[in-house]
Formats: C-alpha cells, sequence, structure tokens
C-alpha cells in the first residue's frame, strides 16, 4: 500500500553509494524524486513507523552538504535530518566497526595564522538533544553495536596519516573527538539555520585515519561500518516520535499517568472531565496541592 504524502519526513544524507546502499536497504516502497535543479532522493517507507524517509547522496566535502541539505530541506520539509556513513577514528578505545553519534560537530579548518601560529578559532555545532536521546536508548537493545557519544571532527581532508601535522592539529586542538569526517559540520549547519529541524551526525568506523586505512578498506571494513551506522539510525527512528500535531504523531510510549481505577491522571492544573456532561460553564479553583 502506498501511504500518503502527509505522513512525516526525515530526511537521511549519505555521501558515498555504500553508504546510500546500506541506509536504502532498510526503506520500502521507494520511489525517486526529483527537484527542479536535477537533485534526486528516494523516498519511502521505514517499516514499524510512521516515517516517510527520503534518502540523498550528496557526495564528499562540507561546503556541498551544506549547499545540498538546506535545498533538500527547503524542499522536502523533514522533521530531521541524519548525515549517516563512514569515518575515521580518532581514539584508540573507538574501533572499526564501532558507531559514534556525533554529540557535537566540529568545523576543524576555522582560525587565524599568526607568526606565532595557527590560533584555531573552534566552531562548534550539537547534535539535537531528543535524536541523541532516542539513540542513548535504542543501542541498549542493540548488543551487535558498540556505540560512543563524543564529538566528531569534520575537515575536507581524508586522513590517512596518524603521524601528519593535520592528524597532530586535530588531536592538539580537538582532542575529545573521536572521530574524523568531511560531511557532517555543513549538514548540520544548514539543519541549524533552517530552523526547527532536529539534525544528527551517526557515523561507523571503518579504519583508524592512518597508513593502514587502505587495508581496512580493501577488507569491507567501509560496508560494515556503513551497515552498523544505517543500523542505529533505524533504530533511532524507531524510538524518535513525529512532532506534535504532524500526521502520523502519537504520544510518547510513556502516556499520561493512570489512576488506580483506571482513569488517566493529569499534573498541573488539567483535570479530567471525561465521562461527565456539564450545561453550563465550568470554574476551576486549585486547593494548592501538587
Amino acid at each position: 500500500m502506498t501511504m500518503p504524502e502527509t505522513q512525516p519526513t526525515v530526511l537521511v544524507l549519505t555521501a558515498l553509494p555504500l553508504e546510500y546502499a546500506a541506509v536504502r536497504a532498510h526503506v520500502e516502497e521507494r520511489r525517486e524524486l526529483v527537484h527542479q535543479d536535477g537533485t534526486r532522493v528516494e523516498k519511502g517507507q521505514l517499516p514499524g513507523t510512521s516515517w516517510q524517509v527520503a534518502i540523498a547522496e550528496l557526495g564528499m566535502g562540507a561546503e556541498r552538504a551544506a549547499a545540498l541539505t538546506a535545498q533538500l530541506i527547503n524542499w522536502l520539509r523533514p522533521e530531521a535530518v541524519f548525515f549517516v556513513g563512514v569515518a575515521g577514528s580518532l581514539k584508540e578505545d573507538v574501533g572499526i566497526g564501532d558507531v559514534v553519534v556525533g554529540t557535537q560537530v566540529y568545523e576543524i579548518h576555522g582560525g587565524k595564522q599568526t607568526p606565532d601560529g595557527f590560533l584555531v578559532r573552534p566552531k562548534a555545532l550539537p547534535g539535537s538533544h531528543a535524536l541523541e536521546q532516542a539513540a542513548r536508548s535504542a543501542v541498549r537493545d542493540m548488543p551487535d553495536v558498540r556505540a560512543h557519544f563524543m564529538p566528531i571532527a569534520t575537515g575536507d581532508v581524508v586522513l590517512a596519516d596518524a603521524k601528519s601535522e593535520i592528524a597532530r592539529f586535530v588531536r592538539r586542538s580537538y582532542n575529545d573527538a573521536g572521530a574524523i569526517e568531511m560531511e557532517g559540520s555543513g549538514a548540520l549547519q544548514a539543519a541549524h539555520l533552517n530552523g526547527q529541524v532536529d539534525a544528527l551526525v551517526i557515523r561507523g568506523i571503518s579504519d583508524r585515519a592512518d597508513a593502514r586505512k587502505h587495508k581496512a578498506d580493501a577488507s569491507g571494513s567501509q560496508e560494515r561500518a556503513a551497515e552498523q551506522a544505517a543500523a542505529v539510525t533505524v533504530a533511532v527512528l524507531h524510538k524518535h516520535r513525529p512532532r506534535k500535531g504532524s500526521s502520523g504523531s502519537s504520544d510518547s510510549e510513556e502516556g499520561p499517568h493512570r489512576r488506580e481505577d483506571g482513569g488517566a491522571a493529569y499534573d498541573g492544573d488539567h483535570v479530567d472531565f471525561r465521562g461527565s456532561t456539564f450545561h453550563g460553564p465550568v470554574t476551576g479553583k486549585s486547593d494548592g496541592r501538587r
């Protein structure tokens, strides 16, 4: 059955074909949509949820990601945006096959060159609190996923030498970052500038950002890392609810508190009048209890 277009939409962005394929495997009833400027997405249903998922393969680079993310947000009006794919590890305890959920994303190239050296001017954007909380909840029930919640560094560089100057710079200036990639800051910047759009970067670790990168890639580590990142993203969407008032939205799983007699009880100034009949105005008065 084709789902109605009024369903809430989430936008999942990737840079590489293998990242796109990993997300695409989870989306059913796909159809291709083409923006008037030529950007293409596939849009379909995420089974077991009310979400329509639009997938886009944008190519590499933060500036490209920012421009195309802004275009896609204005076109599709999603409630949430994810950038999903692979990354290199910056920490010894963040291993190949692990997943890093970006609590914030650093743009690593901002700064000022002076006679005393390069002075860093850090730019960081936080990931969505709601999506991060959904991710923390989701991975508790994913025993095959080792997840880390920590900052991610974005730079227009493929880091394949752990002893290089840029590697030392990143570890010195952004020492709490767990992974490095090329697009996350651009996507997050576009989402933040477009207002009420939750956004999160989720990356599977495919290498250790060192000279062994090509061997790791040749072993199939990118495909495995992309699949892990896609699986976490899908799990997040099974937890995260559409906004209240949007089509397909529902209350949280907890719902209203229940009274002992089975009725719903509400905190604050809310009173449950269901099942009652009134023939005139009703005046409420607080008794001071909370």
